[in-house]
């Protein structure tokens, strides 16, 4: 293994807390996993989004810097690999898509003190999930505030990512995720544990399921 942090994002109802639980346990490697439920303003952004969009975005910032600072504070002699479902980068692109351009960048000046402090992943595994199939994913799992987000959210979530991936020349290993089964078909979660002994350059490196 030659990444020692390593980030699974993706859209809402991607996967990623499935696949890094899966990963985290194959590795036995510290697990980060976002703690959404925690956030007050969730459901009422889902109900009234321009009232809510700017406290649920600063909230998410807030515990997302205090999980990912206790990481570069904190040595686990047992684990030297760590995992989370996350990429704290993920507070600027949802803020991009939820908030109009003044606070936006209001936000952005206090991402961009915060950012600079935090360890950086050393690849980026992104699961690229159709809006169908995310939208089958979310009924699935039955979040009551998550059930009547709608396509075009979805879609402008999913451009966003794409675009700050491909723009900033992140190293990342891209999934096809449209037919993904990592709990249920072993060959899908071992493609990936295979892939990962890969050394990659900077940039975007394709994965397709079998």
């Amino acid at each position: 293994m030659n990444y020692h942090f390593i980030t699974i994002e993706g859209n809402i109802g991607a996967g990623k807390t499935t696949l890094s639980h899966l990963l985290s346990r194959h590795f036995n490697a510290r697990l980060i996993l976002e703690e959404f439920a925690d956030n007050p303003f969730l459901p009422k952004f889902y109900e009234n989004p321009k009232l809510y969009a700017f406290p649920l975005e600063l909230f998410f910032m807030a515990e997302r810097y205090k999980q990912l600072k206790d990481l570069v504070q904190q040595k686990d002699l047992f684990q030297n690999i760590t995992i989370s479902d996350y990429l704290f980068t993920k507070c600027l692109l949802f803020a991009k898509v939820n908030l109009p351009d003044d606070e936006f960048r209001l936000y952005q000046r206090l991402f961009d003190i915060i950012h600079q402090q935090l360890l950086q992943p050393d690849l980026l595994i992104y699961l690229h999930t159709p809006v169908s199939r995310l939208q089958k994913n979310i009924k699935k799992r039955n979040r009551s505030y998550e059930q009547n987000i709608p396509d075009e959210y979805l879609f402008n979530i999913q451009q966003t990512y794409t675009h700050y991936i491909k723009d900033h020349n992140i190293k990342t290993l891209f999934i096809d995720a449209s037919n993904a089964d990592f709990l249920g078909n072993e060959k899908h979660l071992k493609v990936v544990i295979d892939a990962l002994e890969n050394d990659y350059e900077q940039g975007q490196h394709y994965l397709t399921l079998p």
